[in-house]
This record gives structure tokens, C-alpha cells and sequence, in this order.
């Protein structure tokens, strides 16, 4: 096991980057820039990366602003996923610009801490979370097949290690009628904006009929032009979300089914886009999490006692679970907090936010020494990954 001296070390490296991991939570924070549009976000991680000697690989899988900075030469293969990209309209509501800077401070202080024989450590940057596209571009282009284990941490309103996370399809439905004047000539008129209207309620229908961890969720992207003229193009979007990919597909042929009845009914075409990649749930790797909860209980910092099924959300960090044993802990910022909205954007910059970075960066870097050193924890986690029943 790590000695207290070289964790005490190590913390007290990431106290040095305090300055630096603040800096990057309140730039990103200002940027709020989109997914695949991280341009001044990736260019900043990269250069604090680079100028702190870690081999940086830009242009990861052909995504513009995916990047992975390297450092060491030893094992295990360690990977920290920094995420950037903001929401449209709400800036950092996801806090992605807590994850990045939290785990730029672990590499970092890990670099200051060990020697490059000891382990190898990469930084992921990953663009387009948001979109469900960064971690699963790089898996398709395999970039993680050296990798051995991979962690990231969550800004949340609580200390929890785990938390599950749905598996997620995207279908986005398009519409095709005919226009007329919807006054002098409705009979010559296809309503495109009816046929999403009965998708839409479909839909509201089907959910009493659907399992209890299935979520559907949707919105109208376009209407129509004006209200005098009947709509030849209408469109909406949803997401299905389950436990299970299986819950997954079976529910996503049912919203499927809805948006074809209303085409029917009401003349149009339709034009289904399955939109994106389908998100896999989180595979909960408990050896992985519990060597994670050493290092709180080493920080003397408590973990909430808080179901893991509550308040699930989805993310591509599933896929990467899949492939690779993965953690997904959280980080607190206050109570009272959710995630996807203007005052969780705020708490990022807060001393309460800029300290979960902080302590992020530290049980992140804890936890890859604890990897390097306790060749049984590997052994079991990797283990457990490979377990069928898992």
C-alpha cells in the first residue's frame, strides 16, 4: 500500500496547482463553448498540459478539439477523462469545466509526485459529451485499448461514488405534409405540425404502459412558418432512456411506432433519424469504487448516504465503462443543487465549486497511486470487470 508520506505528497502537489485548477474551472466557465466547438477550452487544457511536459496527440479520433496528453512510461495505464463542452443556452450547467480541471490537476500532481516509471498517466480530452460523441469516437478509433483504467470525477450536490446511469437512444422525427392558406384552402393541406402533435401524445400515452426505470422525453424542434399557412414541415426529438440497451430497443420501436401511426393519420411522410450513438448504461465496477472510497476515508471526508439508483441520468462515459474498468464518482458543491440549470452553472465558480475541483484533482491522483502500488486491487478489478454476471 502507498505510504502516508508519498499520499501527503501528493496532496500537497495538487495544493500547488490550486492556482491552475481554479484558472481552468473559471476560463472554461467563460468560454461555455459547445460540443465540437471547444476550441479556446481544448487550447487551454492543451497548453497547461504541454508546458508541464506531458506528449500531447491532437486532433484525437478526427475530432477538432479531442485531445490525449501523455505522461510516463510505467504501468498501470491510467486514464483521466477531462470534459469540456457547455450547454447551449446555460454555459457550464453540467460542470464539465469541474471534471476537466480536476482531472488536469490529478495528472499534474501525479507527474510532480512520481517518477514517469511508475505509471502512465493520459488525459482525455473529450469534446461533446452533451452529444453522446467524444468517448465513443475515440473507442471506435481505439485509442483506450492501452488504457487500463479510467476515472473521472462529477460535480454533483453530494460525495457519492456511485451512481448508476440509463443506457440512451436518440430519434429525431421529421414530418413532410403539404402547405396551404389555412383559411381560404384548408382541404388542399397536409398538417405536418398534426402528425407531431399525435407523435407527441402517442408517446405521453404509451408511457403508462412502460417500465418503471424507462424515461421518453421530448420536444417540438419546428411548428411551422406562420399561423396562416398550414405546416409542410414539422419535427421533433426524443430521447428514450432504460436500464438496459435491451429496455432500450424495445421501447425505442415502440416511440418508433407512435411516430408512424401519426404519419399515417394524417398523410404525411415521415423521416426517422436515429440520431448520434446509443449511450450504454454505467458498468459499476464496486472493487474500482471501493479503492476510490479508501482515499475519502484516508482525506477524512465523508460520503453521503444516498441510493446509487436515484437521479439517473446518461452520459458516453457508459460506453467507456463497457470497454475498460471505469469510475464516475462525484464531487459536492452545496446542497440542494441539480444538474441542467442556471444555479448549478454558478456553484461551478463558487468557493464550494472551485474546492471540488480541488478535492477532485486529489482523490483522483490518490486513487492512481493506490492502482500503482496494490497489484491485488488491480487484480480484482479487472477481475470483476471480466465477470459475465457484472
Amino acid at each position: 500500500m502507498a505510504s502516508d508520506i508519498i499520499r501527503r505528497q501528493i496532496c500537497a502537489a495538487v495544493d500547488a496547482l490550486q492556482d491552475d485548477i481554479h484558472a481552468v474551472v473559471h476560463q472554461l466557465y467563460e468560454y461555455a463553448e459547445v460540443g465540437l466547438h471547444e476550441v479556446r477550452s481544448a487550447q487551454l487544457l492543451i497548453d497547461l498540459l504541454e508546458r508541464n511536459g506531458f506528449v500531447l496527440a491532437r486532433e484525437a479520433a478526427g475530432l477538432a478539439t479531442g485531445f490525449v496528453a501523455s505522461y510516463g512510461t510505467g504501468q498501470p495505464h491510467i486514464a483521466l477523462i477531462a470534459e469540456m463542452d457547455a450547454l447551449p443556452g446555460m454555459g457550464h450547467a453540467c460542470g464539465h469545466n469541474i471534471i476537466a480541471a480536476a482531472a488536469c490537476g490529478a495528472a499534474l500532481a501525479l507527474r510532480a509526485a512520481l517518477s514517469p516509471e511508475q505509471l502512465r498517466i493520459s488525459v482525455f480530452g473529450t469534446p461533446a459529451e452533451e452529444l453522446g460523441l467524444g468517448k465513443v469516437a475515440m473507442i471506435e478509433a481505439g485509442l483506450f485499448a492501452a488504457v487500463d483504467f479510467a476515472m473521472m470525477v462529477h460535480p454533483s450536490s453530494r460525495r457519492q461514488v456511485i451512481k448508476y446511469y440509463l443506457g440512451l437512444a436518440r430519434l429525431q422525427f421529421t414530418f413532410y405534409g403539404h402547405p396551404a392558406h389555412a383559411a381560404a384552402y384548408p382541404e388542399e393541406g397536409v398538417n405536418a405540425l398534426d402528425a407531431v402533435v399525435q407523435t407527441y401524445s402517442a408517446i405521453n400515452a404509451l408511457r403508462q404502459q412502460l417500465r418503471q426505470d424507462v424515461r421518453v422525453h421530448g420536444i417540438i424542434t419546428d411548428g411551422g412558418q406562420a399561423p396562416n399557412i398550414i405546416p409542410a414541415r414539422a419535427a421533433c426529438f426524443y430521447y428514450v432512456r432504460a436500464d438496459d440497451l435491451d429496455e432500450v430497443q424495445r421501447v425505442r420501436e415502440r416511440v418508433i411506432a407512435c411516430a408512424q401511426g401519426a404519419a399515417l393519420a394524417t398523410g404525411c411522410r415521415l423521416e426517422i433519424d436515429q440520431a448520434g450513438h446509443v449511450l450504454a448504461p454505467l458498468k459499476v465496477n464496486k472493487r474500482f469504487s471501493d479503492l476510490y472510497s479508501a482515499q475519502l476515508a484516508w482525506l477524512k471526508l465523508p460520503e453521503a448516504l444516498r441510493p446509487p439508483d436515484k437521479n439517473k441520468g446518461s452520459s458516453d462515459i457508459g460506453n467507456l465503462s463497457q470497454v475498460v474498468p471505469t469510475i464516475h464518482p462525484h464531487v459536492p458543491m452545496g446542497e440542494g443543487l441539480h444538474i441542467h440549470s442556471e444555479d448549478f452553472a454558478r456553484a461551478t465558480i463558487s468557493p464550494q465549486g472551485l474546492a471540488a475541483a480541488v478535492e477532485g484533482a486529489k482523490t483522483l491522483a490518490l486513487t492512481a497511486l493506490a492502482l500503482a502500488d496494490d497489484e491485488n486491487a488491480k487484480a480484482e478489478i479487472r477481475a470483476e470487470f471480466s465477470c459475465k454476471f457484472n
